[in-house]
């Protein structure tokens, strides 16, 4: 694993590798049909409504591992069981290539990955999942004294959310880090600790409960969404709730990092989350060579942690990652889990809107749009764990701002899918017509996905009703008081051009189906664009 900020990395090199990891993947889970019957047994009432609501159908990735199988490979020679997926139907073993081979001979088993690429005799890796996938005009407004970390939350004109009170109340953000000492003492979490907003976590690389532990790296990452201190720090969800997962091992650089992962993921699922915000990446620097992954390995669907993301991603929840730090390195590009489809992988600029030269680029090895959107990580202001508010460099936590404020959008819109908040973010972004591999689709804007400036850039210009019915009005000042308007499709096909006038501003939309549209508003020296929701 690579910290995904600069100031932090720790290294250390092993010179004897005499066990080797693997994956090994059952051929089927014949007991699933009890979870079927019973599906409390393994996912809570809070997940199942996430389900529900964004109309997603139990799968058998839901089922648990057929518990014959786990406890045969456990009593096989030589074998040390280190974590397990229900999602990819495998375990993560440790064992000589041997005795892991010999595991081949069992009937249940489909087939064994080893992390070292050069053992498999078998062909590419193939994905085993198949991933199935109206607004009133706000009163109340509410202001934060936000002190330094005013930027970082206003660069995504994030405080417009703050101010009609939507601080992600209701929302559950799953943090899977390195640690969090402090979290539990300092004060700029002391709101959190009142008002019960720390729900629970674990610490899956020591199989302990105690996850206020470990390397502090998740304890900066949290403040940038939960901190709270008057005039200092305000974190982009400070009324958000939270599950705190340790997966990070801090002294080592090896493959079971990203089975842990997955395995927390799984369980931040059963408990419901809305959210999970990582800021952990995997591509090289593994303390074996022989584990590393390549560029080649970017492209979604190979790594084992970018696969469990994107089923993560297939059960109604918003997953974000952090982009990565090597921008300046040799391999630039962005690394697993955020080179995964479905992944918001964030990208870092400073806090005049410019790509900080750390942060990864894209493409994916596929060649798809990567960073995703960007956010403040060069000198974002956070909480250490002595609750001292100090800057701190890096995608660690330009993704983490932005998990908070997607959490505040969500509870804004709480009948929106995950696919649909991801989609507003990228929308938003100021780059949308034209990404590039540095930005991605750019900085989002907040407030305009909210609506609730009704897309107003300026006095002389606004565009109402916003959400629309049948028909919208541009208001607008230019020397001839004629216009040319466009409306264009998310996948920007143009369906409708039109000349209105200041005497006659309105465009009807009933040729239009209720959903989401881009606008283009040209009036001599004024141009705008922007969305239109049509009801």
């Amino acid at each position: 694993m690579r910290y995904n900020f600069t100031f932090l990395l720790l290294l250390l090199s092993f010179t004897v590798f005499s066990q080797e990891d693997a994956w090994v993947y059952f051929n089927g889970k014949p007991n699933a049909q009890a979870f079927y019957d019973n599906p409390l047994t393994e996912l809570s009432q809070r997940a199942l409504d996430r389900r529900t609501s964004q109309n997603i159908a139990l799968a058998i990735t839901d089922a648990p591992l057929e518990i014959s199988y786990v406890n045969q490979i456990t009593s096989s020679t030589g074998i040390t069981v280190k974590a397990q997926s229900k999602w990819l139907n495998a375990l993560h073993v440790q064992g000589t290539q041997a005795n892991i081979n010999a595991l081949k001979a069992l009937a249940f088993v489909s087939r064994i990955e080893f992390a070292n690429k050069t053992l498999n005799t078998t062909g590419k890796r193939v994905s085993e999942t198949s991933i199935n996938q109206s607004h009133d005009k706000l009163k109340t407004e509410i202001d934060y004294s936000y002190g330094n970390s005013a930027n970082q939350i206003q660069m995504l004109n994030g405080q417009v959310l703050h101010k009609q009170n939507y601080t992600g109340e209701g929302k559950i953000i799953a943090v899977l880090d390195a640690g969090f000492p402090g979290v539990n003492t300092a004060q700029p979490f002391e709101n959190l600790r009142n008002n019960n907003k720390i729900l629970g976590g674990y610490d899956y690389t020591t199989r302990n409960a105690n996850f206020y532990a470990g390397d502090d790296h998740g304890t900066l990452v949290l403040s940038t969404m939960g901190g709270y201190k008057v005039n200092s720090l305000v974190g982009t969800a400070p009324n958000a709730s939270y599950y705190l997962f340790i997966t990070e091992i801090d002294a080592q650089e090896i493959p079971l990092e990203e089975s842990l992962w997955v395995e927390a993921a799984e369980k931040a699922d059963a408990l419901g989350v809305d959210i999970i915000t990582t800021s952990l990446g995997y591509f090289g620097d593994r303390d074996n060579p022989n584990y590393n992954h390549t560029y080649s390995d970017m492209n979604g669907i190979t790594t084992f942690i970018s696969r469990g993301a994107e089923i993560a991603f297939s059960k109604g929840i918003l997953v974000l990652a952090s982009a990565g730090n090597e921008g300046n390195q040799v391999e630039k590009h962005v690394g697993a889990p955020a080179d995964a489809v479905s992944v918001l992988a964030i990208g870092s600029v400073n806090a005049s809107k410019v790509k900080a030269s750390s942060s990864s680029i894209g493409p994916s090895y596929d060649g798809r749009i990567k960073p995703d959107v960007m956010a403040q990580g060069a000198a974002a202001v956070v909480s250490d764990s002595n609750g001292n508010i100090v800057t701190a460099n890096g995608t660690s936590f330009s993704c983490p701002i932005m998990a908070g404020i997607a959490a505040s959008l969500w509870q804004a819109f709480p009948n929106k899918t995950n696919k649909e908040i991801r989609q507003m973010i990228i929308q938003s972004a100021d780059r949308y017509a034209n990404p590039d591999n540095n930005y991605g689709y750019g900085i989002p804007n907040f407030g305009a996905a909210l609506s609730v400036d009704d897309f107003v850039a300026e006095a002389s210009f606004a565009v109402y009703p916003n959400p629309a019915k049948n028909e919208v009005s541009f208001s607008f000042l230019n020397e001839n008081n004629t216009a040319s308007v466009t409306i264009y499709s998310i996948l920007g096909q143009k369906l409708i051009e039109e000349k209105i006038n200041n005497s006659n501003p309105v465009l009807s939309l009933q040729s239009l189906q209720s959903g989401l549209y881009i606008y283009s508003f040209d009036a001599d020296k004024l141009h705008k664009t922007g969305k239109i929701i049509k009801q």
